[in-house]
């Protein structure tokens, strides 16, 4: 969940893995039956990529892949419209991408027992979480993308669930409370893991270094490029930030709520209230932090469009003063909440957890306190 300015090639980057992840899936599936009996899980894998958005919509998951490729291949041409770089400018989206699709493959079929029909479960969670940050943590080779989406996939689907099927629904918060602290806590049990796994090289950061930090006076930042980071704060909790991948997100889920008004966002019937207090609170939150960015690669505007923001708009039925609260109230709260926490992880964790970790908390603060004001 963290992107910087610049995309770098990399000879050790896999670009048949997705490929591969997907065939070696889709066998598993038949081994264990037709492939219309398959189809559920199918659907679960392709809606994975929106889940963290709140569309739950596989058209617009699928959507995400194709701006995030259409990126991916901009970028490996350098091409003027390339926008944001994606996989935090690492150049290892195609590897990164495939432990990703490996963590929701393996979590569907180790937790898919816990879904039964009419019900959901996070069993997106290993998308946004271990199995793509332990790649983008030790590199692109091909154990390394092979332990993030195992380990993802065993790991954080179960805390995640008991969180936001368990312990949530007690204590009266928001399923994506119990959904991001699940991931926080799985994230670090694998990187401790991750410590005591011998075919695993020291982090990158660790390996290289450290570039001098620049001189020059922080860069200005304008009315077009805070639309633009704002758009491409839509994709980044999937580690995109792209504004391709963003176009691709949204486009399909409008497209499956033309279809079926009653199917994204969990059956609601709200994506409308969803994305128009995401995109306030984007907007808010990358005007507010702008000079973070200035002086950063990264700031982590974007956590409350995966968490808050969405959060108030289903808690409070989509009203118009709780999607303005909510919005406003998370871009101003939860960034720097995010920056402080990742700022104190240890060396080999990914700040990641920090965002996380932040989205649980700012949701379980803001959400409740929403009732003490007028007109929500």
């Amino acid at each position: 969940m963290t992107s910087a300015p610049s995309t770098r090639s990399r000879s050790g980057s896999l670009p048949l893995w997705p490929l591969i992840a997907a065939v070696c899936l889709v066998a598993v599936l038949l081994w264990n039956g037709s492939l219309r009996a398959s189809v559920p899980l199918l659907d679960v894998i392709a809606s994975a990529a929106s889940e963290p958005n709140f569309y739950s919509s596989a058209l617009s998951g699928l959507g995400l892949l194709a701006g995030g490729a259409l990126a991916h291949w901009l970028q490996t041409r350098r091409q003027t419209a390339q926008g944001f770089a994606q996989a935090c400018g690492s150049g290892m989206w195609v590897p990164m991408l495939a432990s990703a699709l490996l963590g929701v493959a393996v979590s569907a079929l180790v937790w898919g027992w816990t879904l039964s029909p009419g019900t959901w479960q996070p069993l997106f969670a290993p998308f946004v979480s271990v199995s793509p940050t332990i790649v983008l943590m030790f590199g692109s080779d091909i154990p390394t993308v092979l332990t993030g989406g195992v380990l993802g996939g065993l790991v954080t689907p179960g805390l995640s669930v008991l969180g936001a099927s368990v312990i949530c629904p007690r204590l009266g918060l928001a399923p994506v409370v119990g959904v991001t602290a699940g991931m926080a806590l799985a994230a670090v049990l694998a990187f401790t893991v991750c410590r005591y796994l011998p075919w695993l090289p020291a982090p990158l950061h660790l390996r290289r270094p450290l570039e001098p930090a620049p001189t020059t006076a922080p860069q200005k930042r304008g009315p077009v490029w805070v639309l633009r980071r704002s758009l491409a704060d839509f994709s980044e909790a999937q580690f995109f930030g792209s504004e391709w991948a963003s176009l691709g997100l949204i486009a399909g889920a409008l497209f499956a709520y033309l279809l079926n008004p009653a199917a994204p966002a969990y059956g609601s019937g709200l994506l409308p209230q969803i994305l128009a207090a995401q995109a306030v609170t984007a907007v808010v939150a990358v005007t507010v932090w702008r000079g973070c960015w200035a002086r950063r690669p990264f700031y982590p505007t974007f956590v409350p469009v995966v968490s808050v923001a969405p959060a108030c708009v289903l808690a409070y039925g989509g009203s118009l003063p709780s999607v303005l609260a909510g919005a406003v109230l998370g871009a101003v709260l939860s960034p720097p909440l995010a920056a402080a926490i990742s700022a104190r992880l240890p060396a080999d964790f990914h700040p990641f957890i920090g965002n996380v970790a932040a989205m649980a908390v700012a949701t379980a603060s803001i959400v409740p306190a929403l009732q003490l004001l007028p007109g929500i």
